[in-house]
């Protein structure tokens, strides 16, 4: 265990931290992308067309040390979460051009079925209950905020991971990308699970599933919140902020505060 409460553990690319108080702990994986027969396990699984990059043993998991509860975040549980149907597609002429490129790339002998071809999700995370008996129960920022106060305060970091679920460049279009980003801090830790959609000319979309834990309490607050909106608007609120546009798409950042809120949502576990 070093001095800062992260450790390595035996699993290969696994680090850990404990909190100080012994009741939380927070895990970490990060492994390369999958090979060709992983991939095709996975696809078989889910049922549609797999990411550029899928980094499927990659995960950060939460527990709650004395029930054993536990929310994980993976890759193979968010895109299970993709849309298998046609609602929700993307109905623009690059979904042709992709399903062609990818249905060559991976021999696909039949075609392609419909989904949700950008790879949105709206994955909140993978519960399990341990031996407790509570479930998650909607709240609202108020009642239960994420204390931004609190989180920019200049406290020690004890543990910070970036790891990333999956990625594709969506046949040169733009871009999805699923990633979590985790830090601890000595009385509370914040993990933020993000879905970043950039389809160049089309839309522009965030959907983020922040959890939120104060180490001496035993409620867990996840809030998610979905944005979007048309690429030229937002193309034109940055030129009219005088940014450099073609940095600033790249950057979710500075997008998140230009697109619309479509959907708020704050939810509450209390561990027993």
């Amino acid at each position: 265990m070093a001095a800062n409460g992260t450790s390595a553990e035996n699993g290969r690319g696994v680090q850990s931290c404990m909190s100080r108080n012994g009741m939380w702990k927070v895990t970490s994986r990060k492994l390369p992308i999958l090979k060709a027969g992983p991939i095709e396990e996975l696809h078989e699984r889910i049922g549609i067309p797999i990411p550029e990059m899928i980094f499927g043993d990659n995960y950060v998991s939460i527990s709650h040390v004395k029930s054993g509860w536990t929310i994980t975040l993976n890759a193979e549980d968010a895109m299970d979460r993709v849309s298998k149907t046609e609602e929700g597609m993307l109905q623009v002429a690059v979904a042709e051009e992709w399903k062609k490129q990818r249905s060559k790339q991976e021999e696909v002998k039949q075609v392609v079925k419909p989904f949700d071809w950008s790879y949105s999700t709206d994955y909140k995370g993978t519960t399990e209950k341990g031996s407790s008996n509570g479930e998650w129960r909607e709240s609202d920022p108020q009642k239960h905020p994420i204390r931004t106060d609190l989180l920019s305060r200049p406290d020690p970091i004890l543990f910070f991971d970036s790891v990333d679920l999956y990625e594709d460049e969506l046949a040169d279009n733009g871009i999805a990308l699923l990633s979590i980003k985790v830090r601890v801090m000595p009385e509370r830790l914040l993990l933020l699970c993000r879905f970043f959609l950039r389809l160049d000319g089309v839309i522009i979309r965030i959907r983020d599933t922040r959890v939120y834990i104060e180490h001496s309490s035993g409620t867990v607050i996840r809030q998610y919140t979905a944005k979007e909106e048309q690429y030229e608007a937002v193309q034109e609120k940055l030129r009219s902020m005088r940014e450099n546009v073609a940095e600033a798409f790249r950057d979710a950042n500075k997008l998140g505060p230009l697109l619309r809120t479509l959907e708020d949502r704050t939810d509450v576990f209390e561990v027993g």
